[in-house]
């Protein structure tokens, strides 16, 4: 007998657990591996959130389960932020949601406001995830096609009108992985009035909306009047706060959409640990300056490994935002080829884009998450390349 659901049977494996086994073998095999590849910040939780944490683990009053919907405390804190950074107001008990990390809340929405064979327009190249929750869903996944040299942005006029007619969701993400693409109010409100005219809702996967450079300051869809009739937006504490194993995240916004994905949740989990969400709603409520510091090492080293990479061909744009750069492969490489040749002569892990999208093929993605002695090493390394994409590559 297969104990393993049809479903199931046909999800590709997931792109990132596939690296880490390889990664494992070759690091068995006694090579020294620097891994670009996976979007983990290295930097430390700042002290005054582990603070909290430990000063909430030793109440016993906090080991008893959370409500469904996340401790007041937390919710409140996500309530102050909205309002403080975007004047947005959130209803506290109807439009916020604590989520097990945002990729857990994207998964459970999709099977919260679709049903089997519901369109679902996906980003194209966009973060696996949305597909494989659609696949999970029984949905069918329509492609939102993202280009170069439209910015990435959402290009709705070329969508297919019965793609449009049997669509029921839209994911979009800005700062966007792996493209690294910003979002204006502008795009906003555009998506926005698409959604309304096409009955379409509207998810925005809003996880590295602080982690930006530059001056840029990332909008939120919710600023945009009437967002909250077909939106909702995804935050997460991951990399503005280095808190990826922590497992913590919201949704705020489209109160009906957000009830869905709680009747779903009360049935599945029952909310993260409580010191967890105590010490993030500390986070949150902070004066931030935790976080412009990691922008300040993101966006130094961002400036390092673009020269590097771009001194091998690569061709890509300094982003605004997120802890990627997406760099365009020189030819003859395909996105998969090049990160091949590029593990197996200098040990270096980075992400085909490919993995991302049939339209991500010719680009890679490349993690700002080493510090800078491994960026050092990486110089080395790639000085002493000298197969294809190495020296006769270079400008």
């Amino acid at each position: 007998m297969q104990y393993c659901s049809r479903k199931i049977d046909l999800l590709p494996p997931y792109l990132f657990s596939t690296f880490q086994k390889k990664k494992k073998e070759l690091e068995e095999k006694g090579v020294d591996i620097i891994d670009l590849g996976i979007g983990s910040p290295d930097l430390p939780t700042p002290t005054f959130i582990i603070d909290r944490l430990t000063e909430e683990v030793k109440r016993t009053k906090n080991h008893r389960y959370s409500p469904y919907n996340g401790c007041q405390e937390f919710r409140e804190a996500v309530q102050y932020f909205y309002k403080k950074r975007y004047d947005v107001h959130l209803d506290l008990d109807s439009e916020i949601l604590t989520l097990i990390g945002s990729k857990e809340g994207i998964a459970h929405l999709v099977q919260s406001v679709i049903n089997p064979k519901d369109g679902v327009f996906v980003p194209n190249p966009g973060y696996p995830v949305y597909r494989s929750a659609v696949h999970l869903a029984e949905g069918t996944v329509f492609e939102l096609p993202l280009d170069e040299k439209n910015e990435y942005k959402p290009m709705f006029h070329v969508l297919k009108r019965d793609q449009i007619e049997r669509a029921k969701l839209m994911f979009l993400n800005y700062p966007s992985n792996p493209t690294t693409a910003t979002a204006n109010f502008d795009l906003f409100q555009k998506a926005v009035e698409f959604g309304k005219t096409s009955g379409i809702a509207i998810a925005h996967d809003n996880a590295y909306n602080l982690v930006t450079f530059n001056g840029y300051q990332s909008p939120s869809i919710l600023q945009v009047s009437g967002a909250k009739e077909i939106a909702v937006e995804f935050g997460s504490l991951s990399k503005s706060f280095n808190m990826t194993g922590w497992r913590i995240g919201y949704v705020v916004g489209n109160r009906d959409m957000i009830h869905a994905l709680a009747v779903l949740k009360s049935n599945v989990d029952t909310s993260q640990f409580l010191p967890i969400q105590l010490a993030a709603a500390t986070a949150l409520t902070s004066d931030l300056s935790s976080v412009i510091e990691n922008n300040r090492i993101f966006e130094r080293r961002m400036k390092r490994m673009y020269t590097l990479f771009t001194k091998l061909g690569l061709k890509m744009n300094k982003p605004r935002g997120t802890i990627f750069l997406w760099a365009k492969v020189p030819t003859p490489y395909s996105s998969v080829s090049f990160a091949n040749e590029l593990l197996e002569q200098t040990g270096i892990i980075v992400t085909p884009g490919i993995a991302f999208g049939t339209r991500g093929e010719g680009y890679i993605r490349i993690s700002l998450s080493v510090d800078d002695a491994k960026i050092r090493q990486i110089e080395k390394r790639l000085e002493r390349w000298k197969g294809l994409g190495g020296n006769e590559h270079r400008e």
